[in-house]
C-alpha cells in the first residue's frame, strides 16, 4: 500500500539534543492526521523534516510516494504548507499574493484564474482578496495562508498549528475550512497542534508526541477508551453507602465509590447505562440532586501518556 506520509525510524538532533527520536507514522491517502503535543516536543520539527526544510538524522521518509531527501524537488511540488509564522507581504493584495504563487509554481494565467475562483469560495476570502493584506485581521490571514498553499492543487497540505493565537469565532471558521478542503478536495491533512479539542473535531487519526517520541496513536475514540470506563456522578440527599446497593448489580457497571452524599460509579459505556443507573436509584427512592455522565477525553488521554514519559525521566 503506497501511504501519502510514511516514516521509518526518522529522527533530527541538534547536538546531543534528540528533538525527534525514531518516529514510525503511516498516512493514508485522504486522511486527516492530528499530531498533538506540547511546545517543544517536536512537532514543528518533524514537519520541517517531512516538508524537506530539514534533513533527518536518521531514518527516512516518504511524502507523497516521494524521498523526502532524494527526490525532495519532487515532493514540493506536491505539497503544501502553511507554517506558524505566515510570511505575508502587507503591502500586496490577497489576490497579488495568489497570483505570485501560482506563478512560481508554474501556472498559466487561464489557469490561475479558475483557481482563484475556486479558492475564493473553498476559504472564504471573498471580497477581502482585493485589499491590502496588511488590513487583514489574525483569522483572515491564516485564511490566505491557506489559499497559498493550495494555490498548486497539492496531494498533501501541512498545517503547523494553524490556529495559535486566533479567537474562538476564528478558529472555527479556520476547522470549516480545514474538514471542506479534505473532503471536497480529498486532499491528505497532517496537522499539527497544541490544541486537544481540536485534533479531537478534526482528525480521523491522532498520535500524540511527548519530547520527541510518539507516545501513543489512533482514532480519538480508540485513545480514549484505551484508559477505560466512563464514570457517572450522583449527587444525592442522604448518605451514599445507602444508595451503592441499588445499583452495584446494574448492567454495565464495574465499580462504585461511596462517599458522604456522593456515589462514583465507574461504567462499561456510560451513554447506554446512564438511563439504566437513574431507573435503579428512582425504584430505591434515592432522591438525587445531580446526576452527571463523564467520558474519557484526549486531555486524559494526554495527560496519561505525557505524565508517564515525564515521571520516567525525572527518574
Amino acid at each position: 500500500m503506497e501511504y501519502a506520509v510514511q516514516t521509518r525510524g526518522i529522527g533530527r538532533n541538534f547536538g546531543e539534543v534528540k528533538a525527534v527520536d525514531a518516529i514510525d507514522l503511516n498516512i493514508s491517502k485522504g486522511e486527516i492526521y492530528g499530531f498533538l503535543g506540547p511546545n517543544g516536543a517536536g512537532k514543528t520539527t518533524l514537519v520541517r523534516m517531512l516538508i524537506t526544510l530539514l534533513l533527518p538524522s536518521t531514518g527516512s521518509a516518504t511524502v507523497a510516494g516521494r524521498d523526502v531527501v532524494s527526490e525532495a524537488n519532487d515532493v514540493r511540488l506536491r505539497i503544501g504548507a502553511a507554517l506558524q509564522d505566515a510570511a505575508l507581504d502587507l503591502k500586496q493584495t490577497g489576490r497579488e499574493l495568489l497570483r505570485l504563487q501560482g506563478r512560481l509554481y508554474g501556472l498559466k494565467r487561464r489557469e490561475l484564474d479558475t483557481r482563484l475562483d475556486e479558492l475564493a469560495g473553498l476559504v472564504d476570502i471573498g471580497d477581502a482578496l482585493d485589499r491590502f493584506i496588511g488590513t487583514y485581521s489574525g483569522g483572515m490571514k491564516r485564511r490566505l495562508d491557506l489559499a497559498a498553499s493550495l494555490i498548486h492543487n497539492p496531494e498533501v497540505l501541512f498545517l503547523d498549528e494553524p490556529t495559535t493565537g486566533l479567537d474562538p469565532i476564528s478558529r472555527a471558521r479556520v476547522w470549516e475550512e480545514v474538514q471542506r478542503i479534505n473532503k471536497e478536495l480529498s486532499v491528505t491533512i497532517f496537522l499539527t497542534t497544541q490544541y486537544l479539542e481540536e485534533a479531537d473535531a478534526l482528525a480521523d487519526r491522532v498520535g500524540i508526541i511527548s519530547q520527541g517520541r510518539l507516545m501513543a496513536e489512533g482514532t480519538p475514540a480508540e485513545l480514549k477508551r484505551s484508559l477505560g470506563n466512563d464514570v457517572i456522578f450522583v449527587q444525592m440527599d442522604g448518605y451514599a453507602d445507602e444508595a451503592k446497593a441499588a445499583v452495584s448489580d446494574v448492567d454495565g457497571v464495574v465499580d462504585v465509590d461511596a462517599s458522604g452524599g456522593e456515589l462514583i460509579i465507574h461504567v462499561v459505556n456510560g451513554a447506554a447505562h446512564i438511563s439504566d443507573v437513574a431507573l435503579a436509584l428512582n425504584a430505591h427512592n434515592v432522591q438525587v440532586t445531580e446526576l452527571t455522565l463523564r467520558t474519557p477525553t484526549l486531555d486524559d488521554v494526554f495527560l496519561s501518556v505525557a505524565g508517564a514519559r515525564m515521571e520516567q525521566d525525572a527518574e
